[in-house]
Order: C-alpha cells, then sequence, then structure tokens
C-alpha cells in the first residue's frame, strides 16, 4: 500500500519547500506504479482514452511533414539510396528505444505533463519545472509554429510558387491555419480525438496511395522491362552503390572522394533529419493520465504506433526512388508532390499537395491538443499560473458548476499566442534547430534518470520494463544529437540558455511569493 511505502527522494531535491508542499500528497500516490484505480482522482481530465486514442495520436503526430520533406535532407547526405533506407529504419529505431524508456516510467510514475512528473521525481522540483517550462515556451510553441508554416508553404508549393516563407503575408496565413486548429481543440477531448481519427486515416490514405503508385511502377516495368516507367534509376542502378548526389545549391558530392570523418559528419546530418522527422513519438506519455489503464495501453500504444510508422516511412521512400530519377529527390523539398506530378500531371501533384496539407493539419491538431495538457499540468503543480489549469472555458477563477466541455481551453491560447510570436520572428530552419535542442535536451535528462531509477529504486513496480541496453542507446544518441545542435547552431542554443535563465528567474521569484503566502 502506498501509505506503508519509503519516502523516496529525488536525486538533487530540496530539504524543504512550499513549491512543494502542495503536490506531496499526489507525488506520494503516483509512486506506487502498479496501481491504476483512481489514480486519474485527482487529475485535471478524465480517463476516458483507450490504446487506440493513444495509438491514433502518436500516428497523427508522426506522420507529418517529416516523410513528405526529410528525404531530401536525406538523400543528399548519403552515398546511395540504400543507405538513404537504412538510416530511415535506424531513426525509427532509436525513436522507439525512447519511447520504450518513456512508457516504462509513464507505467511507474505516472501523472500529467509527459517528462515533468519523471524529472521531478528523478532529479527533483526545479528539473520538473525546467521541463514544463521548456516545452510550454519553447518546444511545443515552435513545433505549432513549424507546422503551420509547412501547412502554408504546401499550398504555395501546390501553386508553383516559392521563396516566400519569410513575407508577412505567408507568415499572417499560417497563423490563421494555426487559430483555426486551435479553436478546434477548445470543444472537447472527444471531439479533438474523433477530428484527429479522420487525420489519422487521411494518413494512411496519402502513404498508401504514394506506394501503390511505386508498386504499379515496378509491376509495369517488370511486365515490358524495355520501357521506362517513373524514375528508371531505380533499375539501371544499384541501391547499394555509391552515385554522385545533386545537392539543392547545385554543387555535386563525389562519394568515392569522401574521408571517412567526412563521412561521418554526412551520415549524422542525415539521422539527425531522420529523428526530426520521427519527432512526436514521446506524445503518448503525455495523455498518459487520461488512459482508463496506462500500464497496459501505454506500452501497446507505442510498441504498434512506432513500427507501424517505421513501416510507413521505409515503404514511402522506396516508392520515392522508384517514382523519381535519384538525383531529383535530393533536390526537392516537396519529394511527394514532385513524384506524383511527374508521373500522373499537375492535377493529381494539386491532389497530392491538398492530401499533405491534411497530413500536417493531423500533425498541428495532435500536437496542439498536447500542447494544452502540458500547461495544465505545469499549472497543477503551482509552476504556472493557476489560470492556465482551468478547463472548458476562459477565465480566471474555476467554476463551481461542471463545465460541457473539458478542453484547455485557457492553455490553447497562450499557446496560440507564443506559436504566433515564433512564426512572425522566426523562420523554418531556424525554429527547427532550436526546436530538437530542447526537445533533446530533456530526452537526455530523462533517460538518464531512467537509468539512474534502475539503480537508485531497483524495487520501483515497473509494469513495463525494457532491456536496460534500450535507455543506453537512447541517451548516447540523444547526447550527440545535442552537442551537435549546439556546435552546428550555436545562436538557437543560445537563446534556448537565456529561457532557461529566465525560467529559473520565474521559479525562484515564484516559489519567494508562494513562501510569502502571496498567491
Amino acid at each position: 500500500m502506498a501509505s506503508e511505502e519509503p519516502e523516496r527522494r529525488p536525486l538533487l531535491a530540496a530539504t524543504s519547500g512550499a513549491l512543494d508542499a502542495g503536490v506531496a500528497g499526489a507525488d506520494t500516490r503516483q509512486r506506487t506504479g502498479s496501481g491504476e484505480e483512481g489514480r486519474g482522482a485527482t487529475g485535471t481530465f478524465k480517463r476516458n482514452l483507450g490504446t487506440l486514442e493513444a495509438f491514433a495520436i502518436v500516428i497523427s503526430i508522426v506522420i507529418g511533414s517529416g516523410v513528405f520533406t526529410s528525404p531530401g535532407s536525406i538523400d543528399t547526405n548519403v552515398p546511395s539510396p540504400g543507405a538513404a533506407l537504412l538510416i530511415w529504419f535506424v531513426g525509427g529505431v532509436l525513436a522507439w528505444t525512447g519511447a520504450s524508456t518513456m512508457a516504462e516510467l509513464g507505467t511507474a510514475i505516472p501523472g500529467e505533463g509527459g517528462v515533468q512528473p519523471y524529472l521531478k521525481y528523478i532529479f527533483g522540483d526545479v528539473f520538473g519545472f525546467l521541463a514544463a517550462w521548456t516545452w510550454v515556451v519553447a518546444v511545443m510553441p515552435a513545433t505549432l509554429a513549424i507546422l503551420s508554416i509547412v501547412f502554408v508553404e504546401s499550398i504555395y508549393s501546390a501553386a508553383g510558387v516559392t521563396d516566400q516563407g519569410g513575407t508577412l503575408l505567408h507568415k499572417l496565413l499560417s497563423i490563421v491555419v494555426l487559430s483555426v486548429i486551435s479553436v478546434a481543440n477548445s470543444i472537447s477531448t472527444k471531439a479533438s480525438t474523433r477530428l484527429n481519427n479522420f487525420f489519422v486515416v487521411t494518413k494512411f490514405v496519402t502513404i498508401a496511395a504514394i506506394v501503390f503508385a511505386g508498386v504499379v511502377v515496378v509491376i509495369l516495368q517488370l511486365v515490358d522491362r524495355n520501357r521506362t516507367v517513373g524514375g528508371g534509376d531505380w533499375v539501371k542502378q544499384p541501391w547499394f552503390g555509391y552515385r554522385d548526389s545533386a545537392n539543392p545549391d547545385g554543387s555535386v558530392t563525389h562519394w568515392a572522394d569522401v574521408t571517412q570523418w567526412e563521412l561521418f559528419g554526412y551520415l549524422s546530418a542525415a539521422l539527425y533529419a531522420a529523428l526530426w522527422a520521427y519527432s512526436g513519438w514521446d506524445k503518448a506519455i503525455y495523455i498518459s493520465a487520461e488512459l482508463s489503464s496506462p500500464a497496459r495501453q501505454l506500452p501497446l500504444a507505442i510498441n504498434t504506433s512506432i513500427p507501424t510508422i517505421i513501416l510507413c516511412f521505409i515503404t514511402a521512400n522506396a516508392a520515392y526512388y522508384i517514382l523519381l530519377p535519384w538525383n531529383v529527390v535530393s533536390r526537392t523539398d516537396s519529394v511527394a508532390v514532385t513524384a506524383i506530378t511527374r508521373l500522373l500531371g499537375p492535377a493529381f501533384g494539386i491532389l497530392a499537395a491538398v492530401l499533405i496539407c491534411l497530413v500536417v493539419a493531423g500533425s498541428l491538431l495532435g500536437n496542439s491538443f498536447v500542447a494544452g495538457r502540458m500547461a495544465v499540468a505545469a499549472a497543477n503543480q503551482s509552476w504556472l499560473p493557476k489560470p492556465l489549469s482551468i478547463v472548458g472555458r476562459i477565465g480566471f477563477k474555476p467554476e463551481e458548476r461542471e463545465t460541457t466541455s473539458d478542453a484547455p481551453v485557457n492553455a490553447i491560447i497562450v499557446s496560440t499566442i507564443l506559436s504566433s510570436l515564433y512564426i512572425l520572428l522566426g523562420n523554418f530552419r531556424a525554429l527547427l534547430t532550436f526546436n530538437g535542442l530542447g526537445e533533446y535536451t530533456f530526452f537526455f535528462l530523462t533517460v538518464v534518470g531512467a537509468i539512474v531509477l534502475r539503480y537508485r529504486e531497483p524495487q520501483l513496480a515497473r509494469p513495463y520494463k525494457p532491456l536496460i541496453a534500450i535507455p543506453i542507446v537512447f541517451a548516447l544518441v540523444s547526447g550527440f544529437v545535442v552537442v551537435r545542435g549546439a556546435v552546428f547552431a550555436p545562436i538557437p542554443a543560445v537563446v534556448l540558455v537565456g529561457l532557461w535563465v529566465a525560467g529559473l528567474v520565474f521559479y525562484f521569484v515564484r516559489r519567494r511569493y508562494q513562501e510569502r503566502g502571496l498567491e
């Protein structure tokens, strides 16, 4: 029973503090690990989601713009199409190792807010706060800004317009798209999940259409070997043989002349792009507090959704190499639209662009859904102002009467405002690096914490426990991603550090106010 369990002190936790007092009871309940009944009693949201909803949310978030835009940046950094497919596979397996470790923590230390309760439990309150601050102020707004920009860029590409990402009209249209999705998420959890299920079907249909086109080309080529269907290179050149790569800037990479150290640099850049395409693999844990049986449903959702995504990504990219000449893949950022347009004509290319817009909209909806819940979780821990924890309406004080909606409207509004600022002040590539640095810093800390917890608290109930090698592998990779990102993009790294400093100031000032009873 929870009352008989010895108290477990976080690795770096303070000995006292008013900030911890309000959530101490909740933490004690969370530490029991395997018990599931009543865990959601003190939570903001009802436990009315199941495995299918969790599966759909992960699919909806991960299968976004990445599989349609990343192939070019991966292809230009590998010596062969076969190597590109291996990078997609390795990136998926690495995402799976991270998701498995998160599932272990999610079933052992349940709570709202994803990595926030895990870091608080393992390292102390200030680490939980910094994770919450980073996600609410930086990671999720940057993610929503990126997806809104990609949505509008897809429309522009379908119309044959390029290089407009920095214009005011492009940015304002991105904000309009973001606002529409935010309104959709402000209705209720059920409405959001139903709409999300529609977008999941759209994603599978889009990828299935691309793969089907590739299969048809293969069949036609096998029936008549004298004709050239699709790109042609797939049947004329070895898939794992070195070939010169055409780059977007017009230069050419001669792989036979590349040194081993240079090859490592290229491959690491390709892996970085693949990991971005798989970003969102962690999002199932952010709704674990809303699952009716998280110990069973969370691992099941992760271990079905991630392999499904890996299969979708590899088959879609194999189809790109069949449908297009190989020197075209590396030079386009709209590989799916380019492939369908080349095969079936401009009208089908426009249809493909529409489907990709729907795919991106689904990813935007899923991320917006999660973003609001992260802010609610942080507010419930007294890390952020309490009005952010209010659900069902706009306001500063909770009402006694029960509302028909359970959507975190206040939190969604704040997330939308921050995302709009990122759209106005940033650009796609800078936001992408900024987002990756913020995410993987805390992925690294969380997975290292899971390893620490294995030895510090071996008796902790873990309904799901992967091999220790799994978190170790992911810790090494995530650490590499953070260091590489900071070295190659120091400006976003400095901005992120500045946000952390500002967050710590906010944390300690807020704590001082709480100790004085001013809040």
